[in-house]
């Protein structure tokens, strides 16, 4: 915890100081007022003295009260500052570091526990700063400062008084070594809750299709009654404190005034009236010694949630980066060359590799696609391109250069990638296109030309805003093959040296294929196509062929010789072309 929070700014430690300062002027305030009440007993008590007197006594208490209800609220509003800028700096820290991450570093982390870190956990960081910055600062001192004021005043009295601390302490340090383990699995079990959620919201058309609504509630039910039980649970034991806390307040006040009545009843006449008045200010200031440890059992409630929360806010800051940002921005004429050299790579802490000592080199203009058997490592090989991981054993060369040693924001505007899964974002159709920057301003000419490749024109011009029409997160209100067309028209807006597809073009019937590639090859002769496909009819007219098996490459060529050398490729075209269709290759 102490390390997030040297996360503070300098102006921020200034406003501590000044929070310190009115703190502290609140408990001298606050603990100025029995003086002043014992003042006004000892007044009312004397038979020489007059109303005056104890009208100025009783004015002082009042501005007293007053001053210390003015430097609470500046102080409460200084400190929410301090809470929500905290909160806001460490927040925008985590969502960049994510955005940082490699793919194989996000991994670690699942989505739904990424978004509880960003939320719940660093809410209980400003719960703690909120709350905490204050108790902490003012029940030590009100603490201390109280029992300096009542320490010489009767040893009866400090006797009772320090029985009661020690009886508090006990009573939190018991009930924190219960609870604070119990935060943990609290925090789990809310990224458990979100992530079930999140589930059934992104598959809410396969749960209904299925019938499967009771199913869906009893998994959710399971989860948030482990997560009510547990904070039942912590609710519970802590709600102890406070009846213990007030049981042990009142028995103090009572034996104060029980022994203080034994003490007045055995003294000289001389000696009842200050001995009265001491036990006014020393009931006072004990009250005041245990509010402040009770402000401090708040703090221990608060505390060790948000100790589990800052650790699990720290796991993702102090993650490493494995996807070095490079230096280089590429100054030759060589645009869209791509070369695989003895390329080899296997997923983190995995012991076998994916893909093999691969071969190859792509020219500018050049289409080359990839193809083989599900899980023969096709996405993983164009996914190395982007960097989204880096090779384990190996070159890879766009331009002539390594791909390690390009600035990561020159290399993404070299590309125009197409996931396999299209992905739209919450705005319209002209945002989502324009969406991203590399490097060259995106005109409405440019957004309609490239919605006009596309092949998405149809359905946009049908809309009823047309290019400003709205899109839901996650392209809910389009269909699959419509999503996967404003995805290509965003790639193809960027005007990359290099295009990606990466399974692009599934959702399309094979008339829409046909007229879109034929459209995209004019558009983009001079660029670098990628292509991963599970038909044949997407990529026999590409210009390289690459037949991947079991991450290895078995075959690269045009269709024809592909057809007569390779028995993987074969294989696949006999499962996808008639034989007139073959003997007609």
């Amino acid at each position: 915890m102490i390390k997030l929070f040297k996360n503070f700014t300098k102006r921020e430690y200034i406003l501590m100081l000044i929070t310190f300062i009115l703190i502290f002027s609140q408990v001298w305030l606050e603990l100025k007022m029995p003086d002043y009440m014992s003042k006004i007993t000892t007044l009312v008590q004397s038979g020489s003295s007059n109303m005056n007197e104890i009208v100025i006594n009783g004015g002082y208490m009042l501005l007293c009260a007053f001053g210390s209800l003015i430097t609470a609220i500046i102080v409460g509003y200084i400190v929410s500052f301090i809470a929500s800028t905290f909160s806001l700096r460490v927040r925008k820290r985590l969502f960049n570091k994510v955005e940082d991450l490699a793919t194989s570093e996000v991994k670690q982390f699942s989505v739904d526990s990424l978004i509880t870190r960003t939320t719940n956990d660093v809410t209980q960081i400003e719960m703690l700063i909120g709350l905490g910055l204050q108790l902490l600062i003012k029940a030590p001192i009100t603490a201390i400062w109280a029992i300096t004021k009542i320490i010489n005043k009767s040893y009866e009295w400090s006797i009772m008084t320090g029985i009661s601390v020690i009886i508090l302490l006990t009573v939190i340090g018991i009930l924190t070594i219960i609870v604070v383990p119990k935060f943990k699995i609290v925090q789990k079990l809310t990224d458990k809750l979100n992530g079930v959620t999140r589930e059934n919201l992104k598959g809410i058309r396969v749960v209904r299709a299925f019938n499967a609504e009771k199913y869906e509630e009893d998994k959710f039910d399971e989860v948030n009654t482990k997560l009510t039980k547990q904070q039942t649970f912590n609710q519970k034991t802590f709600a102890i404190m406070s009846p213990v806390m007030y049981l042990v307040l009142y028995f103090l006040t009572l034996g104060i005034y029980f022994v203080g009545a034994f003490l007045i009843k055995d003294a000289s006449l001389i000696d009842k009236l200050p001995i009265f008045s001491n036990m006014i200010v020393f009931s006072s200031y004990a009250m005041q010694v245990i509010f402040s440890f009770l402000m401090l059992a708040m703090i221990f409630m608060l505390l060790p949630r948000a100790g589990v929360s800052a650790k699990r806010i720290n796991e993702v800051l102090d993650t490493k980066n494995t996807i070095k940002d490079g230096t280089m921005e590429n100054s030759n004429n060589i645009k869209g060359v791509i070369e695989f050299k003895n390329v080899s790579f296997k997923y983190p802490d995995a012991e076998e590799y994916i893909i093999k000592n691969i071969n190859f080199k792509v020219e500018q203009g050049e289409t080359v696609a990839f193809i083989g058997s599900t899980g023969s490592g096709k996405s993983t090989l164009i996914n190395l391109v982007p960097r989204f991981y880096d090779v384990t054993d190996g070159e890879l060369l766009i331009d002539g250069i390594n791909v390690k040693d390009y600035k990561l924001e020159y290399l993404y505007n070299k590309i125009g990638y197409v996931p396999q899964k299209a992905v739209m974002f919450d705005g319209t159709v002209k945002s989502n296109i324009k969406f991203g920057s590399n490097g060259r301003a995106k005109t409405n000419q440019l957004i309609e030309e490239s919605i006009k490749i596309a092949q998405a024109e149809d359905f946009v011009l049908k809309m009823d805003k047309q290019y400003d029409s709205h899109i839901s997160s996650g392209g809910t209100n389009v269909s699959g093959g419509q999503k996967q067309r404003l995805a290509i028209a965003r790639a193809i807006a960027r005007t990359p040296e290099i295009y990606i597809f990466d399974d692009s073009f599934s959702a399309l019937d094979y008339k829409t294929d046909a007229i879109l590639r034929k459209e995209l090859r004019k558009y983009t002769k001079d660029s670098t196509m990628l292509i991963v496909a599970q038909r044949i009819g997407t990529i026999m007219n590409a210009d390289k062929i690459i037949v991947l098996d079991n991450g290895e490459m078995v075959g690269i060529g045009k269709h024809k010789d592909l057809l007569k050398n390779c028995n993987v490729y074969r294989e696949i075209a006999e499962s996808q072309l008639s034989k007139e269709e073959l003997d007609y290759e």
